[in-house]
C-alpha cells in the first residue's frame, strides 16, 4: 500500500499511545480514515512500549473487579489471593508523593479518574490482561499477596501488548507505515492550523523520498529523547550520554524539537528527569534487545544490598516497595565511579528474585560459596576494592536489627526489618547476608523513558503554544512526548496507563476536528 498523500488524522508513532489514539480516533469516527506512521523499521514496532513489562497501574475495587480482565486466574487460585483495594485517592496520593507534589493536578487527575476506564476499553478491544503473579505479588504463609497498588500486567509483557494493539487498530482500518520519519509539521499561514506533515519515506530499496501529507489533525506519539545521547547530556546532565538504552534506538527527541520549532510548542515536565532502572551491565549500550527485553532490568535490590565498584553502600534499597523505587534507581546507579553496581544476596533470598531476570541465560551470575570466594570473583569484572566489599557485608550484617528476621520478614510489605547505626540505612527487609551460596550480579543504569515534554491541554491533549499560551489547532500530543505528570520518579505502571488515558482523549478530540474539517486537499 503505498503512502498516503492526505488523511483525516496522521499519528506519528506506534506505541501504546499513538495505537491507543488511532483506535479511539477511529471508533469516534469511523469514516475517517485514520494513518499512523512510525521512523522505525516494522522489525522496531511499537517504540518503547514493546520494552516494557506490560504493566498498567489502574484504581480498582480489590480482586472481583479485576477477574472479568484476567485470563490466567482460576477460582481456586483466586480464593488464595489477597489483593487491597486501590482507589482514586490511593493513586493520587502515590503520583502526589513520587513526584514531591511537582506532578500537574489537572492531568495527574485524569490520569487517575480515566485508569479504570482505559483498561477496560484496552481489554475489550482485544488486549490480554493477566494479574501479575511473577512481578507484583509474594506468597506468603501460604497467601498470594500483591503489594504497591499494582496487579496488572499484558500477556507477553511489551511484546503482547503491541501485538495486540496493532491487530487493533488495522481491524478498525488504520493503516500502519514504517520507515517514515517526519520531518515538518505544516501549517496554514493564516490560522496557524497544523493542516499536514513532511516526511521522509525508505522503500525496500532503501530510496528516501521526500513527500508531504495533508492532514485534518496530527498527534504526537513520537517518544522522549533517551535514545539522543546529545540531548540526554543537555537535559538530564553529565554522565547521562553513557547510559545505556533500555528500549527502542529510535526514541531521539525528534518531534519535542521539530514541535518547538514550527509551532513554538510550549514545554512542561521535568526536562532533567527520567525513568531509569538497574540494568545488566552486559546488555547493549544503544538499544534494548528485542529477544531479551525487559529482562535486562534487575530489580531484585530490596531483598538484599548494592555497593558501588569501591565496595561501598550507596543506596537504602528498602526505603520503599520496589515499585515505586526501581524508576528512579538507575540514576544513583549512574552517581557510582564508573557508573556500575554489584547487587549481592545469600541463601535466605535468592529463591524469592525473579527468574526472568536472574537466571544464568540473561546474566552473568557471579556466584560463591563464601563472601571472599564473591569478592575474588566480583573483582575479575569491576571490584575494585574487595577488602572493602567485605567490611561493608560485615557492618551491613552486624546492623540488622533482628538476626533471626525470617520470623517476622515479609517481601509483600514494607516489613520494617530495618539497620541500625550505618550512615546508609536499610528501612525494611534488612536479613543477613551470611548463608551460604552468595550471588552478586553487576548493574548499570538503562534509561527508559524521559518525563519532560510537551504542554496541552488536560481535556483533549491538545498541544499548547509557547507562544499565544492557547492551543495549536490540530495538533496533539501524548505518551512521553506529554510533559507535566511525572518528576524525578513515578509510580509503576502510570506510564502505559497515560499514554493509554491521553491516547483516548486525543483521538476523541482530533476525530471531531478532522470530521467537522470537510474534505481534505493535497498540500
Amino acid at each position: 500500500m503505498p503512502l498516503p498523500q492526505k488523511t483525516d488524522i496522521l499519528v506519528i508513532g506506534s506505541g501504546n499511545a499513538g495505537l491507543s489514539a488511532a483506535l479511539s480516533a477511529a471508533q469516534t469516527n469511523p469514516t475517517l480514515r485514520i494513518t499512523v506512521i512510525d521512523k522505525s523499521p516494522v522489525s522496531w514496532a511499537g517504540g518503547n512500549s514493546y520494552f516494557t513489562a506490560g504493566a498498567f497501574r489502574t484504581t480498582h475495587n480489590g480482586l472481583l473487579d479485576l477477574l472479568p480482565l484476567v485470563n490466567n486466574t482460576d477460582a481456586t487460585q483466586a480464593s488464595r489471593i489477597d489483593m487491597p483495594v486501590y482507589t482514586e485517592q490511593d493513586f493520587t496520593a502515590d503520583l502526589q508523593r513520587m513526584t514531591g507534589n511537582r506532578t500537574d493536578p489537572a492531568l495527574s487527575a485524569a490520569l487517575v479518574r480515566d485508569s479504570r476506564a482505559a483498561v477496560g476499553w484496552l481489554a475489550a478491544n482485544g488486549v490480554r490482561f493477566q494479574l501479575s503473579f511473577n512481578r507484583q505479588a509474594y506468597e506468603v504463609n501460604g497467601r498470594i499477596k500483591f503489594w504497591g497498588g499494582l496487579a496488572l500486567k499484558t500477556q507477553d509483557g511489551g511484546k503482547g501488548l503491541v501485538e495486540d494493539e496493532l491487530r487493533a487498530v488495522k481491524n478498525a482500518g488504520v493503516d500502519v507505515f514504517f520507515d517514515t520519519a517526519a520531518t515538518a509539521l505544516v501549517t496554514d499561514q493564516t490560522t496557524g492550523a497544523v493542516i499536514g506533515v513532511e516526511v521522509v519515506n525508505t522503500d525496500s530499496a532503501g530510496v528516501h523520498k521526500k513527500t508531504t501529507i495533508a492532514a485534518g489533525a496530527v498527534i504526537l506519539a513520537a517518544g522522549g529523547f533517551e535514545a539522543n545521547p546529545q540531548l540526554r547530556a543537555q537535559w538530564l546532565g553529565p554522565g547521562w550520554d553513557s547510559a545505556r538504552v533500555r528500549g527502542t534506538p529510535y526514541n531521539t527527541g525528534d518531534m519535542l524539537q521539530i514541535a518547538q520549532r514550527d509551532v513554538s510548542a510550549k514545554t512542561a515536565g521535568n526536562w532533567s528527569g527520567c525513568h531509569s532502572v538497574a540494568w545488566d551491565a552486559d546488555a547493549p549500550a544503544d538499544s534494548g534487545n528485542r529477544e531479551v527485553s525487559n529482562e535486562f532490568t534487575k530489580s531484585g535490590y530490596p531483598l538484599g544490598i548494592m555497593v558501588n565498584r569501591d565496595g561501598e553502600r550507596f543506596v537504602d534499597e528498602g526505603f520503599d516497595m520496589r515499585n515505586y523505587t526501581y524508576a528512579m534507581i538507575g540514576r544513583r546507579v549512574l552517581q557510582q565511579p564508573g557508573q556500575v553496581a554489584f547487587q549481592v544476596w545469600d541463601a535466605r533470598t535468592v529463591a524469592w528474585l525473579r527468574e526472568e531476570e536472574y537466571r544464568g541465560e540473561v546474566v552473568r551470575r557471579i556466584e560463591g560459596e563464601s563472601l571472599e570466594e564473591l569478592a575474588e570473583k566480583c573483582t575479575e569484572v569491576g571490584l575494585v576494592d574487595p577488602g572493602r566489599f567485605m567490611e561493608s557485608v560485615r557492618e551491613y550484617n552486624a546492623s540488622v536489627e533482628d538476626g533471626d528476621g525470617q520470623k517476622r520478614w515479609d517481601p509483600a510489605v514494607k516489613d520494617g526489618l530495618a539497620t541500625k547505626g550505618l550512615a546508609v540505612a536499610k528501612s525494611n527487609w534488612a536479613l543477613p547476608i551470611d548463608k551460604p551460596p552468595f550471588l552478586a550480579v553487576k548493574v548499570t543504569a538503562g534509561i527508559t523513558f524521559t518525563f519532560g515534554g510537551l504542554a496541552v491541554n488536560p481535556t483533549t491533549a491538545a498541544v499548547i503554544s509557547e507562544t499565544t499560551s492557547d492551543e495549536v489547532h490540530g495538533l496533539y500530543c501524548v505518551g512521553e512526548m506529554l510533559g507535566g505528570v511525572f518528576y524525578d520518579n513515578y509510580p509503576g505502571g502510570s506510564g502505559l496507563t497515560s499514554g493509554t488515558v491521553f491516547g483516548r482523549r486525543a483521538g476523541r478530540a482530533a476525530a471531531e476536528r478532522a470530521g467537522k474539517s470537510g474534505r481534505l486537499e493535497r498540500l
